[in-house]
């Protein structure tokens, strides 16, 4: 998948001038071999850091190595001054870890003490005012270190992805949609670049883009993809025709940036000048790495980038729709577990799925638009649309959203999709989450969240949580069990 940071990640032990450096650098080496077994890529630095002129030697030899990503291994107890002011002048996210004792029968020259030695490192990130990453529990065997260092790989491309990230924004958003606005300050302060442009810009492009030799070549490659599914055959040289104006605009504005997400105006007038639905080809980017939200939702392209950095696979942006009829609930019975029917909920958008989250996608119209924009007559302008049920499977639901006055807030839940048919139209499914009825009513609701959600395919709430904290959002929901009673809650039910 292209549009996503590439991460080198490198291991540098620390060590204590009153502990054995021996004791480092051998637990580094065996990190490193556990590492080698279980695939995950690592480079290892050389230079042991006792001192100030070993962080800078250190620093010297990250860069000589390309690493973009950097795990600091206290084997000891570690010096907390040169181990922190490694991290401060590190280019790039880090992740602090330290080693467990190995074993009872060399507790005397063999003891490290980084058990202890974390906590004096802790102190001293405070004092620099640093945001690394460290594990719930930052201390382990080289087996369970090399766990976590692989935990860590998400959370760094997250970070470093956000870091060359520039969002190409089209049109104002739509009436009525003010919840998907939002100041977007916050994200020049993340280090995200932000490019708006106007829908004629979006008109202008696609018509420069007729006749380009490329779009033929799409337009069959949309016929292979769609297959069964390929309703209207007349409409993809104008889909490939688009597809081919945003892959272009891309590359000859991408300027200082290297990665890109697209929020895009979809309705009411684009349909009337472009004489389709622009989902499908969404839907075809965001397989590429490209996420492209609807209804110029800046912070929905953003969170969905996120998700896509964390599972490596495309995401999607879906409203947090609509009830599960219980009718729908009592006859599912046997899919539906011991799941609540407040735990329950459909995932909806017109069609920009990507069409390996789906199943039998298929080529529609916008209904909705439909209705608005053709009166329910025959689909013309509001073709377009991939639909189907969501692929059931494991799901984490994200957005990082930024509030009125400028300050960001988070939330991410994991869940998974039921093998239920929805029965109803567009890219849809029947998502089920635990306790979802309290974290909408004290999460959802209660801090302000619009009803775009981005989703990932995968459990991943571990690392856009983890990512998000570094960031520096303090406000982060998830959705609590039931015991524990949320701020907001009236704890009388």
């Amino acid at each position: 998948m292209k549009n996503l940071p590439d991460i080198n990640l490198g291991l540098v032990a620390v060590s204590r001038d009153c502990f054995p450096v021996e004791l480092s650098r051998s637990r580094r080496e065996k990190v490193v071999k556990e590492c080698a077994a279980k695939k995950i890529p690592l480079t290892e630095i050389d230079t042991v850091v006792e001192n100030e002129k070993d962080s800078v030697k250190a620093l010297k030899e990250s860069k000589s190595k390309n690493i973009d990503a950097l795990v600091i291994y206290l084997g000891n107890f570690g010096p907390e001054g040169p181990t922190t002011l490694l991290a401060q002048k590190f280019d790039g996210p880090v992740m602090f870890v330290a080693a467990a004792e190995e074993t009872k029968r060399n507790l005397i020259n063999g003891r490290g003490d980084a058990f202890c030695g974390m906590l004096n490192t802790s102190y001293n990130v405070g004092l620099r005012k640093l945001t690394p990453y460290i594990p719930e529990y930052p201390v382990g065997t080289a087996e369970e270190v090399a766990d976590k260092i692989a935990d860590f790989i998400p959370v760094a491309r997250i970070i470093n992805g956000l870091k060359k990230l520039k969002i190409f924004a089209f049109g104002p958003r739509p009436q009525d949609f003010l919840a998907c606005n939002a100041p977007i300050k916050p994200l020049y302060d993340l280090g995200v670049e932000i490019m708006e442009n106007s829908e004629l810009d979006l008109y202008d492009i696609f018509l420069k883009a007729k006749g380009d030799p490329a779009v033929k070549g799409v337009a069959e490659d949309m016929a292979k993809e769609l297959g069964k599914g390929n309703a209207y055959p007349d409409l993809l040289e104008k889909l490939a025709q688009y597809e081919i104006a945003l892959t272009k605009f891309r590359e000859d504005h991408l300027g200082a940036s290297e990665f890109c997400v697209f929020a895009n105006k979809c309705w009411p007038a684009f349909e009337s000048y472009f004489g389709f639905v622009p989902c499908y080809v969404n839907s075809r980017l965001a397989s590429q790495g490209i996420p492209v939200s609807c209804e110029v939702d800046i912070y929905g392209a953003l969170s969905e980038y996120m998700a896509t950095c964390a599972t490596e696979l495309p995401a999607t942006i879906l409203d947090i729709n609509n009830t599960v009829p219980s009718d729908m609930y009592e006859e599912a019975r046997d899919f539906v577990g011991d799941y609540k029917p407040s735990d329950l909920f459909m995932g909806f958008h017109c069609g920009n799925t990507a069409v390996s989250c789906l199943l039998d996608g298929a080529m529609k119209f916008q209904l909705i638009i439909n209705r608005l924009l053709e009166g329910g007559e025959e689909p013309d302008i509001t073709r377009g649309t991939l639909e189907g049920r969501i692929r059931p499977g494991e799901i984490t639901i994200f957005r990082l959203q930024s509030t009125a006055d400028a300050q960001l807030r988070a939330y991410v839940a994991e869940g998974e999709v039921l093998n239920i048919d929805p029965k109803s139209f567009g890219s849809i499914g029947i998502f089920a989450i635990k306790e979802m009825g309290r974290f909408y009513r004290h999460v959802l609701i209660e801090k302000r969240f619009p009803h775009h959600a981005a989703v990932a395919f995968k459990h991943t709430g571990k690392a856009l949580f983890s990512a998000t904290k570094m960031l520096g959002v303090e406000d982060i929901g998830f959705n609590q069990a039931a015991s524990l009673v949320y701020k907001s809650e009236n704890p009388f039910g």
